[in-house]
């Protein structure tokens, strides 16, 4: 993946309003899942986060939204929606077998994100 790509994600996802990333999440990955992602212990928080004016998720939260959001922006973009879902709920090697998305939930940000690059890219790193 160009460096590009992961550039323009992160400018994307920047730019947009918490609660909008969370409805763009939630129509992608389906709520229980977002709230999962999050590290959020009540599955119907993305609900909330994704009203405007809405809930506003703490930081923490925040972060990890944010880090899904452009982790779904790259891997769709270089594949597509389907490849994106699956990528998130399946198993993992560069995650120690584990599922991104609750990598995500326990606040595994950059290890998310690298694997992500590395999945993109076809490496090893």
């Amino acid at each position: 993946m160009p460096a590009d790509v992961s550039v323009e994600a992160h400018e994307k996802n920047t730019r947009l309003d918490i609660h909008e990333v969370a409805r763009r999440l939630n129509s992608h990955l389906g709520p229980t899942l977002v709230s999962a992602l999050a590290g959020a212990k009540d599955p119907k928080a993305s609900h909330r986060w994704a009203k405007a004016g809405g809930t506003e998720p703490r930081i923490k939260t925040q972060q990890r939204l944010r880090a899904a959001h452009r982790v779904w922006i790259m891997i769709s973009t270089a594949e597509n929606d389907h490849v994106a879902r699956a990528w998130f709920i399946g198993s993992n090697p560069r995650l120690g077998e584990e599922a991104p998305a609750l990598a995500l939930g326990e606040g595994r940000i950059a290890e998310v994100v690298a694997a992500a690059t590395a999945f993109i890219e076809g490496t090893d790193d």
